[in-house]
């Protein structure tokens, strides 16, 4: 009888062990699956940080596509190679912008670290390239329309980012320098470093033009008060930007997390900005004289005292 109670006792702690590790095994499974499937959301960098970048590249999205057919048939009537193709372009780097937005997953997922540098490497191109673009298009003019305006603004946007693709490339799959993940920032100081330049031309471009608005000389500049907010806008963007990048080189803390709002708002926000800025009066109906009308603009702002003086 003793030999019988204590093989029951065995058989009730082994029978009790079952379920409990039954139940760690679905805790670990559904862990996992969190992380690497339902958990996208909110992994890497948190439910706000995706949100807040999702958010607005869907509503962008759902914009473009709600005002599609209006802007096809205005772009086939105004004949416009340059608008044609730069409208071609933000579709195309929306959508890339979205899937980068929707993949952010992927920087902290083992195995993922290639695929997710591919897919940065060339959102964040595309998004140069838009930037690069409207600064050549509209320092030539208004509207300027035509092949050779066309081949002159995309030859000399094409040039700078095929430059900073091949040495971000470089620098990423060569040399193995981790530029679109940000884990581990102790270990990559020159990341920052490359960084710091990168945002400190940007700066220096935008500066530029700024203070130029600001001086005797803004009449060389186009005749838009959009154009003008534009740049003050990315002016600041970019020596914000760029502070982080230089606090973030030094090891603080601080230049981490301020760079990630800067990241956040490029990513959620440049493209809207640059419809605002460069496209949304094209499109508007009842504006046939745009030029005048800029013109009227700036010369109520006092931009043209200067000829009177």
């Amino acid at each position: 009888m003793r030999g019988l109670k204590e093989a029951l006792k065995v058989v009730a702690v082994e029978a009790a062990e079952v379920p409990f590790s039954s139940s760690s095994n679905e805790s670990t499974a559904a862990s996992a699956g969190g992380n690497y499937g339902g958990g996208w959301l909110w992994k890497c960098h948190g439910i706000w940080h995706s949100l807040f970048l999702i958010i607005p590249s869907v509503l962008f999205l759902l914009y473009l596509a709600s005002q599609a057919k209006k802007s096809v048939s205005k772009l086939l009537n105004g004949r416009s190679h340059i608008i044609i193709a730069y409208y071609a372009f933000l579709w195309i780097v929306t959508l890339l912008n979205l899937l980068w937005c929707s993949l952010l997953a992927w920087e902290c997922t083992p195995g993922k670290e290639v695929a997710w540098s591919i897919i940065s490497l060339f959102t964040t191109s595309g998004m140069l390239f838009l930037e690069v673009s409207l600064m050549a298009f509209l320092l030539q003019g208004n509207y300027a329309s035509g092949q050779e305006a066309l081949t002159r603004t995309f030859g000399i946007s094409g040039l700078i980012v095929g430059i900073d693709i091949f040495l971000k490339g470089i620098y990423t799959f060569g040399f193995g320098i981790p530029l679109f993940i940000d884990n581990n920032e102790e270990s990559h100081r020159v990341k920052w470093g490359l960084w710091v330049v990168h945002k400190l031309l940007l700066t220096g471009v935008y500066g530029f033009i700024f203070f130029l608005y600001r001086s005797r000389w803004r009449e060389r500049l186009p005749a838009r008060p959009a154009f003008y907010n534009y740049v003050t806008i990315m002016f600041c963007l970019n020596a914000l930007a760029l502070f982080a990048c230089a606090l973030a080189a030094n090891g603080a803390g601080f230049g981490l997390w301020l760079n990630e709002i800067t990241t956040v708002c490029y990513h959620a926000f440049y493209l809207p900005l640059l419809y605002i800025t460069f496209l949304s009066d094209f499109f508007q109906e009842e504006d046939l004289n745009l030029e005048n009308v800029y013109y009227s603009e700036m010369k109520d702002a006092g931009f043209f005292d200067a000829d009177w003086e």
